[in-house]
């Protein structure tokens, strides 16, 4: 028996892009895709936080650092550029690899840029707008190289 477990997720991405005529994915910058742990032509649900939309595609990788978030082909008439998406992967996996999995969430800015990236730990959420995290990882030492700037995070969460 296995259970679907969430994977990964890139939260209130910006879309870029919308390109209607291209073939169905959405493009998302690669560095963005490996803080997520997700992979290329992983299939991936897209909620659309201001339509409130919902739909599956896979993912194409973007060059690293350009930040690009477009979704392509019918999707595209599902989101505009502008609007705020979460861009979720899950995984199937045995009970036993389930009770030891850590979903991995990427917080981003307005640009794209990751501002926090955090491994969830399945314990209880005492408030709701913070997730229960087992280790974040401040963007600072992960993204300052490649962006050339810092980054700062929320106060309560520091890289173990």
């Amino acid at each position: 028996m296995t259970v679907t477990m969430f994977k990964g997720k890139l939260h209130r991405l910006t879309v870029t892009e919308a390109d209607l005529y291209y073939e169905g994915s959405i493009t998302l910058d690669r560095e963005l895709m490996e803080a997520a742990r997700l992979l290329p032509y992983e299939r991936v649900q897209v909620l659309n936080v201001n339509a409130g939309t919902r739909l599956e595609t896979y993912t194409i990788p973007a060059p690293p650092g350009s930040r690009t978030v477009c979704l392509n082909g019918p999707a595209a008439r599902l989101v505009a550029p502008g609007d705020q998406v979460i861009v979720i992967a899950y995984a199937d996996m045995t009970p036993d690899e389930a009770a030891a999995h850590r979903p991995r969430v990427v917080l981003v800015d307005a640009d794209n840029n990751p501002t926090e990236i955090l491994d969830l730990d399945g314990s209880d959420v005492a408030d709701p707008s913070e997730p229960a995290v087992t280790n974040a990882i401040d963007a600072d030492g992960l993204w300052s190289p490649r962006l050339g700037r810092t980054v700062s995070t929320r106060g309560a969460v520091r890289r173990s």
